[in-house]
């Protein structure tokens, strides 16, 4: 069964399925979450889309639940608190909504939506989705390989996965 915003606790953290990837933001309270949004300078992409350059800069925001997720599927991801001691809910908030209106360096996979997230949450920047990027990038390309699609595709892919394995691994 889907969560409803009554399931919600300050400081929960929200993981939103957009379909290739997930977009994180920290539940600070009557039905508000502050996330991290790019700002993209492509025409019909949304705020927190994946279709910016990579190293740009994004938003600290504070919106409405709803509004951030539109009417896509979403779900509280605390799953991280089996082996990190989150840190006091009304930090969590105070703190989030102290960063508001902030614009900060973003990297897809250094620095984040669930790096800001899960630092906020647990006082430690860490992103699991870029750890399971890494290995799905290494299946693809295996994938890609049997397939045979143009060689300099797979060198891509090959490129990108032991990028994303060298960054997850030296956090």
């Amino acid at each position: 069964m889907a969560p409803t915003e009554n399931d919600l606790k300050v400081g929960d953290l929200i993981d939103i399925s957009r379909g290739l990837y997930r977009h994180w933001a920290v539940y600070v309270g009557d039905g508000f979450v502050v996330h991290l949004a790019l700002a993209s300078n492509v025409q019909g992409a949304s705020a927190d889309s994946l279709m910016s350059v990579p190293n740009e800069k994004a938003l600290v925001k504070k919106e409405k639940l709803r509004d951030v997720v539109g009417n896509d599927k979403w779900e509280i991801n605390n799953s991280l608190d089996e082996k990190n001691k989150p840190r006091p809910a009304e930090d969590i908030a105070r703190d989030a909504c102290a960063r508001v209106g902030e614009t900060l360096p973003y990297n897809v996979i250094k620095k984040n939506c669930e790096h800001f997230a899960n630092d906020l949450r647990y006082g430690k920047a860490k992103s699991m989705q870029v750890g399971a990027g890494a290995a799905a990038a290494g299946v693809g390309g295996t994938i890609l390989m049997a397939s045979f699609i143009p060689p300099v595709a797979v060198v891509g892919a090959a490129l990108y996965a032991c990028a994303l394995v060298l960054t997850w691994k030296n956090r």
